[in-house]
């Protein structure tokens, strides 16, 4: 099977390379761990990709879609059609990834693993597992079979996408109504009440979130999902793309290649995958501290630390895009600053300094 071949050929960050990459960024002209989250970045790239100048080539934004039987409760005061609404958008560049995924130079793939409705438009994946998930608040997402499917639709696009040259991928989502499964997943997987980890997701009032918070409880009673098993939890209270969007950093991880979270729903998708494959974690970078609640729960459950803190809950995988613009930076210090031997100036003594 897809999934256990790929979650089997995850591997450990290389250490060489990382040693290598951390004596020259203290070899460079400025005082050792200066550049603070740059340098550990760029050391974590040298251990991702076992090159110790690491480079930023072909980068790729991933956003999977797909619909939720759940907005049938009232989670959400957004109609269920905006997501495939939305979807042109995404595509001719006038959303905010289309225009922000532009600044950062990342190309965009748009994947429909289960939109509720047909979607036709010209550079659409059609991958889709089913037309929607079901009302998790009444019964199960969807089968174990269908999440299956849903996290190796995932490995697959992110594959193909690195067989056509991607060294950096995005994660993005779209989903009307994809907090609501979001927060269970984060409730069962991190061991959190649903209070703690629902937010207001688009739009809502107080009355709403506390439908929300209502709906997230109910699911999990309703579907008793095992924390002990990912794909158990996905399938009864997840979604068809955070399933997508967990095979993209399991598929990316399998093959060397750094995967940027997004927010709060690529988030839910890094739990699952951390859960299928701890080692993953190793190979994800944290883009932002999302103004949703839960998302800062959620990052310290993965033991990751965000990069921007900009107060954002868009999704789409916006945050994903500015993040890239640090990747490179990191990338860019270790590769072009000179070393105090290659600019012919006096090393720094921390002894000295120090005393």
């Amino acid at each position: 099977m897809l999934l256990e071949k790929t979650i089997a050929e995850v591997g450990t960050l290389y250490l060489e390379p990382m040693a290598e990459a951390k004596k020259r960024l203290d070899s460079l002209i400025k005082p050792p761990g200066s550049l603070g989250r740059l340098e550990e970045l760029a050391v974590q790239l040298a251990g991702i990709t076992g090159n110790p100048r690491p480079v930023v080539g072909d980068r790729v934004i991933i956003i999977m879609a797909g619909d939720h039987g759940v907005v049938a409760e009232g989670v959400s005061v957004a109609p269920q059609e905006i997501t495939h609404q939305q979807i042109p958008a995404f595509l001719s560049g006038v959303a905010g990834i289309g225009v922000l995924g532009r600044l950062a130079g990342a190309r965009l793939v748009v994947v429909d693993v289960g939109v509720a409705v047909p979607v036709d438009y010209p550079g659409v994946l059609n991958r889709k597992v089913r037309p929607g998930t079901g009302n998790i608040a009444r019964g199960p997402a969807m089968t174990r079979e269908e999440a299956v499917r849903s996290v190796e639709v995932g490995i697959e696009v992110v594959q193909g996408e690195i067989d056509r040259g991607a060294t950096l991928i995005g994660l993005g989502d779209m989903g009307i109504g994809n907090t609501t499964p979001s927060s269970a997943i984060a409730a069962v997987l991190g061991g959190y009440t649903p209070e703690e980890v629902t937010g207001r997701g688009t739009l809502v009032n107080d009355q709403v979130l506390r439908q929300k918070i209502k709906v997230v409880a109910m699911a999990l009673e309703v579907n008793r999902p095992d924390p002990a098993d990912a794909l158990d939890v996905l399938a009864k209270v997840g979604g068809l793309e955070i399933g997508g969007l967990a095979g993209v950093i399991l598929g990316a991880a399998a093959r060397r290649v750094p995967v940027v979270i997004d927010g709060f729903i690529t988030t839910a998708a890094a739990m699952v995958a951390v859960a299928l494959q701890p080692r993953v974690k190793e190979f994800m970078i944290a883009s932002h501290l999302s103004g949703e609640q839960g998302h800062r729960l959620m990052l310290e459950y993965l033991g990751l630390v965000p990069m921007l803190y900009l107060n954002m809950r868009l999704g789409e995988g916006t945050g994903a895009a500015l993040a890239m613009h640090l990747v490179e930076a990191a990338c860019r210090v270790i590769n072009e600053m000179a070393s105090f031997s290659e600019a012919g100036i006096a090393d720094l003594d921390e002894d000295k300094i120090l005393k």
